[in-house]
């Protein structure tokens, strides 16, 4: 039933789309008031107790569910009511910054407290995004997929922009002001999704759910083994993650060494994230104009030859114009690789289809910010620099060649799945 609503909206634009612009700009204020308190937990944690060891915990602690509910989660979301799970995550993401704000306006807030809290919202943040994420086919016309992914990018992307300078701001304000703008950040996405219509998902794909969870989860990662497309994808997505995930911190190692002040470090994080949102506004644009292929491959080889530029720049803005130029691709790469699960994936499966790729894309993170680490200790910021270009060299080289990749269809060419 929900299907045929979507697809009824042929000739409408997103923006006269009341259940995506709902669902949207609710999203746009507690995606902003997330990235506040992101910043702001581990700000707390060192006014409190001075430790940056505790301060990583709780970043640590924050991130913990992408690891270990991603596969379980993504089941679940499968088969209960997906508009409930994202209603459910937004209220009690609500009332843990209640209690946030509650416990400091007494001053009895306490780090073992606050790492319940963040682990908390964390699995709210899972299975909200999972839910939203398997809606989304629901909510929008097939063929207005890879805009609203788009959408939802530029989303996030201006989240970044906005939020920590934001969140600093308020937290030099006073200590509890970051935790209360986030609390009604989320109050006001819970209120924007009650409005939302029911139905965000095929009613018999529920009911007929009776397994077990280990086989749920398992049909899950057998449908990304089997599907040898999007398994190539999202491979390559974790290769390339272990590399343009870490280079921010490589680039602030960089431009200290270059003598760079913390504000000249902050222009140059900021660049980067400002060409990021133009790409997400163009990415549809190249989505209908290019091949699959060729904003795979072209996406891969603008970030080979940008890491490889970036060993031999003396200045940190030039580091930030250099990287801004490169993350004008990600959102084209991300539009292809998403339009291609959402193709392939029967609804039954989305949530699982994402909680699977996103083990793996997502896995590669911490495994950079390790590999990083290691590396800059031995190597020094240059060095480092020098080997993620030949492992990007290698990377686009091989992936270059693959028939897979070379040959992948347009997404409109793919029957849709039973």
């Amino acid at each position: 039933m929900s299907e045929s609503l979507a697809s009824s909206a042929v000739a409408r634009p997103l923006w006269r789309n009341r259940d995506f612009m709902l669902l949207w700009s609710g999203q746009v204020v507690s995606t902003v008031g997330m990235r506040v308190t992101t910043l702001a937990y581990p700000l707390l944690v060192l006014a409190l107790t001075g430790s940056p060891f505790q301060a990583g915990l709780v970043g640590f602690a924050q991130t913990l569910p992408f690891l270990v509910l991603y596969l379980p989660a993504g089941t679940l979301v499968d088969r209960w009511d997906r508009r409930h799970v994202m209603l459910a995550a937004d209220g009690v993401r609500a009332a843990l910054l209640g209690l946030v704000v509650l416990a400091l306006a007494v001053d009895g807030l306490s780090v073992a407290a606050l790492l319940a809290v963040v682990f908390i919202d964390g699995a709210c943040f899972v299975f909200f995004q999972l839910a939203e994420s398997a809606a989304l086919p629901h909510i929008v016309p097939r063929h207005q997929l890879p805009t609203a992914v788009a959408q939802n990018q530029a989303r996030e992307l201006g989240a970044d922009l906005a939020g920590r300078p934001l969140g600093g701001a308020l937290f030099a304000a006073g200590h509890i002001l970051p935790f209360v703008a986030d609390l009604l950040s989320y109050v006001l996405g819970f209120l924007a999704m009650l409005f939302v219509r029911p139905g965000l998902q095929n009613r018999s794909d529920v009911d007929h759910r009776r397994r077990g969870l280990l086989a749920d989860i398992s049909e899950g990662l057998v449908w990304l083994w089997h599907q040898r497309l999007v398994r190539a994808l999202v491979a390559l997505t974790g290769a390339v993650n272990l590399v343009l995930s870490a280079l921010t911190l490589v680039m602030i190692v960089r431009a200290q060494e270059l003598g760079a002040s913390p504000s000249l470090i902050g222009v140059m994080l900021a660049l980067p994230g400002g060409t990021a949102i133009a790409g997400a506004f163009a990415a549809p644009w190249l989505h209908r104009r290019l091949r699959p292929p060729t904003v795979v491959i072209g996406s891969l080889w603008l970030w080979t030859c940008g890491t490889a530029v970036l060993m031999w720049l003396t200045s940190p803005l030039a580091l930030g114009a250099v990287v801004a130029v490169t993350a004008l691709a990600e959102p084209a790469f991300n539009v292809v690789v998403t339009s291609y699960r959402y193709a392939l994936a029967p609804d039954r499966l989305q949530a699982r289809a994402v909680s699977a790729a996103r083990l793996i894309t997502w896995g590669a993170v911490p495994l950079a910010s390790l590999a990083a680490g290691g590396l800059l200790q031995s190597l020094g910021a240059r060095g480092t620099l020098v080997a993620y270009a030949v492992f990007m060299v290698v990377l686009a080289a091989v992936v270059t060649t693959l028939p897979v990749i070379r040959q992948a269809p347009r997404t409109e060419e793919i029957p849709r799945p039973e």
